[in-house]
C-alpha cells in the first residue's frame, strides 16, 4: 500500500472542493485546512455501501436503545491514541465543531457575555461568537506560542467562558497537563467555564502527548470530529465530549442533532475504527515535511522565523524580517500571491497578533511542498 500522499496534481486540479478551485491555476494553493491525500479505503468502502444500501437517511439520536455508534468508535479511538476513557452515554452529536462550539456556548452564557479566546487563533472562533451574539475578550499566546497565564488571568475577569484551541491552530501547539491545571485554577477562581476544540487532536507530531482537556479540567466541556485527521470536511459530523462535572450537555436541544449528516457518520466511525495506520502515515510525512521547512528556511530564507508544531499539518511562519517585507511593507500572503502565485493564509486573519505572518498548509505530496517553499523563498528572500 502507498502512502496517502501518493496523488498528483492533476488529480487534485479534478476535486472541486474550496481548496483547488479558489485561485487560477497558476497559483499553488497551500492555506485552507484540507488535506492532499488519497482517501482512507475503508471510508471510501463504507459510504459506498451506505450509499448502494440506501443507508441515506437520519443519524441515531442519543436516547435510541442502539446507543450512539459514532460516540462508541470514537471512544474506542480516543483509548487506543490517548488512554481516553470517552463517557459515551454522556455525549452528544453536533453538525460540526464550530456549530457544536456554539451550542456549547449557548448552554453555558447569554447574549452579551464574554468569551475568552487566545490570539492568534482559529479565525471562526470569533466570527461564530459574534455571531452568535457574544463578546470576544482576548489573552494572546506568548511569543512562544505558549498560553500566557497572566493575560488569561486578566481576560477571565468578568468573562463566562474561555474557547480553548488545544492543539493550537495554527501555531500547532500542544498545552501541557500542567498549562491545562493552571487553566483550570484561573477559571475556578473566577467562575470561568473551559470549552475546548480538540479536533487536531490525533495529529501530534512528535513525542509530545495530547493531554484532553477534560481530564484535567472537569467541568470543561471538549469538541471532536474526524474530519481534520481524516480529510473529511465535506463529511460534516462532530462530538461534544463532557468532562465528568459537565452535565450541561443533557441540556442540548434535539433539534442540534438533526444537522448530522448519517452518511458522514458512517465515513468518521469508519475512520476512527480502521484508520490508525492510515493516519500514522499521514503523521509520518507531515514530520518530515517539517524537517524540509526547516532545512530550507535556514538554508535559504534565515531571517523567517518559526517553532516547530508539536501538532496540527500547518507551519506557522514569522516573515516580518524577511527582506522583501521590509523593504516593501506589504502584507506578506499578498506578496506571495501576487508575486509568487502562492497562497498561503493571511496572519491577520488569525488576529492583529498575526501581522507579517504566514500559514502554510504541510498536508500535501512532497514535491507540492518543495514548489510551495520555492516560491515562498523566492518572493521573500530579496527585495521586489
Amino acid at each position: 500500500m502507498g502512502s496517502p500522499f501518493d496523488v498528483t496534481p492533476a488529480e487534485l486540479r479534478r476535486r472541486t472542493s474550496l481548496k483547488w478551485h479558489t485561485y487560477p491555476e497558476d497559483v499553488l494553493p497551500a492555506f485552507v485546512a484540507e488535506m492532499d491525500v488519497q482517501p482512507l479505503e475503508a471510508v471510501v468502502t463504507a459510504v459506498t455501501k451506505a450509499m448502494r444500501d440506501g443507508d441515506t437517511g437520519y443519524e441515531v439520536g442519543p436516547t435510541s436503545p442502539r446507543g450512539t455508534a459514532y460516540a462508541e468508535a470514537f471512544a474506542q479511538f480516543a483509548a487506543r491514541r490517548h488512554g481516553w476513557d470517552v463517557p459515551v452515554e454522556r455525549t452528544r452529536m453536533v453538525p460540526d465543531v464550530m456549530l457544536g462550539i456554539v451550542e456549547v456556548v449557548a448552554l453555558l452564557t447569554r447574549p452579551g457575555d464574554r468569551v475568552v479566546i487566545n490570539p492568534p487563533v482559529y479565525p471562526p472562533f470569533r466570527s461564530f461568537l459574534e455571531h452568535a451574539g457574544r463578546r470576544v475578550v482576548t489573552a494572546p499566546l506568548t511569543p512562544t506560542g505558549r498560553l500566557d497565564l497572566d493575560a488569561l488571568d486578566r481576560a477571565f475577569a468578568g468573562a463566562s467562558v474561555h474557547l480553548l484551541c488545544h492543539p493550537h491552530n495554527p501555531t500547532g501547539t500542544l498545552h501541557t497537563a500542567d498549562e491545562l491545571g493552571a487553566v483550570r485554577d484561573l477559571a475556578a477562581r473566577h467562575d470561568v467555564r473551559v470549552v475546548a476544540d480538540e479536533i487536531h487532536a490525533p495529529l501530534t507530531l512528535g513525542d509530545e502527548p495530547f493531554v484532553p482537556t477534560t481530564t484535567i479540567i472537569p467541568d470543561a466541556i471538549a469538541l471532536h470530529s474526524a474530519s481534520k485527521a481524516f480529510n473529511l470536511a465535506g463529511l460534516k459530523a462532530a462530538l461534544a465530549v463532557p468532562g465528568p462535572a459537565a452535565d450541561e450537555l443533557r441540556d442540548m436541544p434535539e433539534i442540534v442533532g438533526h444537522g448530522v449528516s448519517h452518511v458522514a457518520s458512517i465515513a468518521h466511525q469508519a475512520a476512527y475504527r480502521e484508520g490508525d495506520a492510515w493516519l500514522d502515515d499521514v503523521r509520518q510525512t507531515i514530520r518530515a515535511h517539517g524537517d524540509l521547512v526547516a532545512q530550507t528556511l535556514v538554508e535559504r530564507l534565515p531571517q523567517a522565523r518559526w517553532h516547530r508544531p508539536a501538532a496540527t499539518y500547518f507551519a506557522w511562519l514569522d516573515v516580518r524580517e524577511t527582506p522583501a517585507v521590509v523593504a516593501t511593507g506589504t502584507d506578506p500572503a499578498r506578496l506571495l500571491l501576487h508575486e509568487g502565485r502562492l497562497a498561503v493564509n493571511a496572519g491577520p486573519t488569525f488576529g492583529d497578533e498575526g501581522a507579517g505572518h504566514v500559514r502554510l498548509n504541510l498536508a500535501t505530496p512532497t514535491p507540492i511542498l518543495r514548489d510551495a517553499l520555492d516560491r515562498l523563498v523566492t518572493t521573500l528572500a530579496a527585495p521586489v
